[in-house]
């Protein structure tokens, strides 16, 4: 084996949390042939193969997660020694990937992860919300927001928060719609969901517990599209009170009918929460989360509720 430029292992960090060549030269701000270049010198330095190329981009071999571990430690250590060189002015850099559902990942966590990556300015974030599992024990997310934490593997897993769900609807389809009186009334009506056969957790599986009688009129995959759907009058759709919230025309309908409350958990691989930038982040997370609350259990600031055909 020959001698290896330890420079290069930031580009082995930058490959592995971006996913690609693309990703890493945008978060070293290099061109695409120099993180090329330097994989392939490492690789030919050390005689081994250390990513695969598939259909998601790039994955670390096995020789290549061993290189991994080693190359965390040495960027841990790296920051450690600039904090105390600075008279303790920590400064964290690198790179984090979050995996969060499409609803709290677009809703809440982006503008809040943007605010927190222009505060820290040497650490790039990188925000999933494809609505699949992604699997944090194959480096495919550092931390990840999920509805069921795993029940195997070594993590850290804490409760984020709890959050409501209720029966929403546009004051203009309420003006023209059959009332609600009770919650068979619901089966009158045309609902937007998700689609069955795709829906990856079952807490997502929320039509079926209103009643046999409500049929989805638009089935979506995407929260924005049931949310549309809502706010432009078609019917009626069960929402997270955050998620409605962004919508100050939509009504929360008979909450004493219908509502859901579901959980969301942080789960983070256990050495990222020992480096500076993981252990931040989920704090920052739970700070904004708690902070928020009001939006997340019951109502929300910003809608009203509509006892639709019962006296006010």
């Amino acid at each position: 084996m020959q001698r290896f430029n330890w420079d290069d292992l930031r580009f082995l960090l930058a490959i592995s949390r971006g996913g690609s060549v693309s990703a890493a030269a945008r978060s070293l701000s290099v061109d695409h042939a120099t993180v090329i270049r330097r994989l392939e010198g490492l690789e030919r330095a050390l005689n081994a193969k250390l990513f695969q190329r598939n259909l998601r981009g790039y994955s670390l071999t096995v020789t290549g997660e061993r290189l991994l571990i080693s190359a965390k430690t040495m960027e841990e250590e790296a920051t450690r020694a600039s904090a105390e060189m600075g008279q303790g002015r920590t400064t964290i850099s690198g790179g984090l990937r979050i995996s969060a559902l499409e609803g709290i990942g677009n809703f809440f966590l982006a503008e809040r992860l943007a605010a927190f990556g222009t505060a820290h300015p040497d650490l790039s974030i990188d925000l999933i919300t494809l609505q699949q599992l992604v699997a944090l024990s194959r480096r495919e997310a550092d931390i990840a927001i999920t509805l069921q934490p795993p029940v195997t593997g070594r993590f850290h897993i804490s409760r984020l928060t709890d959050y409501d769900l209720y029966v929403y609807g546009s004051s203009e389809y309420l003006s023209r719609c059959a009332p609600i009186v009770t919650q068979a009334d619901y089966g009158d009506h045309p609902f937007a969901g998700y689609i069955d056969d795709l829906v990856f957790v079952r807490d997502l599986n929320y039509l079926d517990k209103i009643g046999a009688r409500v049929r989805p009129k638009l089935q979506s995959s995407s929260i924005h599209a049931q949310l549309e759907f809502v706010r432009q009058g078609y019917g009626l759709c069960i929402l997270p009170s955050f998620v409605a919230a962004s919508a100050p025309e939509l009504n929360r309908i008979r909450p004493d009918l219908f509502s859901l409350r579901r959980s969301y958990w942080i789960v983070a691989n256990l050495e990222i929460m020992q480096t500076a930038r993981g252990n931040l982040l989920v704090k920052f997370l739970e700070s904004e989360v708690n902070a928020a609350q009001e939006d997340f259990i019951g109502q929300g600031i910003y809608t009203q509720d509509i006892a639709t055909g019962m006296p006010r």
